[in-house]
């Protein structure tokens, strides 16, 4: 094997059958590479992420595997290549059928590494105990089984911003910002940007707008009077009760996500496709193209 050789390991921790079949090929299409090298295969039976030196991962699933697999690496970050085999897809960009085209181009690095905006959200509980989360897309409050508006105060480097009341409240990366960010209204950022959204879940107060503040900044929330069935829930797959008295510090992390990107990837064209903007209406552009033929 080539010194220079690109290690990978391949994370699949779905075990659906269409997944692990994926998996299977891609470690064989890999292995006859000679300049790529195998380092291991990571499933859901590994609970935790041992130290395996590799140049890339490959993430096989959608967003939320690629969610779950940064913090799996904690503070031992590799740059993940997503393999789309989810939905919509704004992370894991590269569908199945074009890895077989783009494993030459990994073999001879023709990619880059991007680094991306991580939280740390500390929950302290009114009992004085604490839990320490690492994320990539947002932390929330939210209404959920409580079916009832609550108030959420809202505290950036110590100073008193609002209080919000609705049925929650968003702090989200750039990266989380076309997650549930986006469809609570509130705004797209690059996602090589260093700042949060802060986004009201349908605020009680129609004057209060998303605002987007500096990521160095540290975000406290606390809700002093909480109705039972609050939720804390960090990239929409930790969920733990918040009750009255508890707060959460929402601020950067000492890691950042490391994405993988193949060359000539441009983030207005992964919007324009996975969003659909077409940019005119259909009919509106017909109208133009039947007038300019009228002249």
């Amino acid at each position: 094997m080539p010194t220079n050789s690109l290690n990978v390991i391949i994370v699949a921790r779905d075990q659906s059958e269409r997944v692990q079949r994926a998996q299977r090929s891609l470690c064989e299409l890999l292995e006859d590479h000679p300049s790529i090298q195998v380092v291991g295969v990571l499933s859901a039976s590994d609970d935790e992420f041992t130290d395996i030196t590799a140049d890339i991962a490959l993430v096989l699933g959608g967003d939320g595997a690629i969610l779950r697999a940064c913090r799996w690496f904690g503070l031992k970050q590799i740059p993940i290549l997503g393999i789309n085999m989810g939905r919509l897809g704004f992370l894991a960009d590269i569908a199945q059928d074009d890895v077989v085209e783009l494993v030459e181009d990994l073999a001879q690095r023709k990619f880059e590494v991007v680094s991306h905006l991580m939280f740390e959200c500390v929950h302290h509980r009114a009992n004085g105990s604490s839990e320490r989360y690492l994320g990539l897309n947002e932390t929330a409050l939210l209404a959920g089984a409580s079916l009832s508006l609550f108030d959420v105060e809202l505290k950036i480097n110590g100073r008193p911003v609002t209080t919000f009341s609705g049925d929650g409240l968003i702090i989200s990366t750039p990266v989380g910002s076309t997650a549930h960010n986006l469809s609570a209204g509130g705004p797209i950022l690059r996602q090589d940007l260093r700042a949060f959204v802060v986004t009201p879940i349908c605020p009680h107060t129609l004057t209060v707008r998303p605002i987007v503040d500096r990521a160095d900044a540290e975000y406290v929330l606390t809700a002093p009077a909480v109705p039972e069935g609050i939720m804390l829930v960090v990239d929409g797959q930790i969920k733990v009760p918040f009750e009255s008295g508890d707060q959460v510090t929402i601020r950067q992390a000492d890691v950042s996500f490391l994405l993988v990107r193949i060359q000539g990837h441009n983030f207005y064209q992964t919007l324009n496709r996975k969003l659909g903007w077409d940019g005119q209406p259909r009919y509106q552009r017909n109208r133009i193209v039947r007038d300019s033929a009228d002249e």
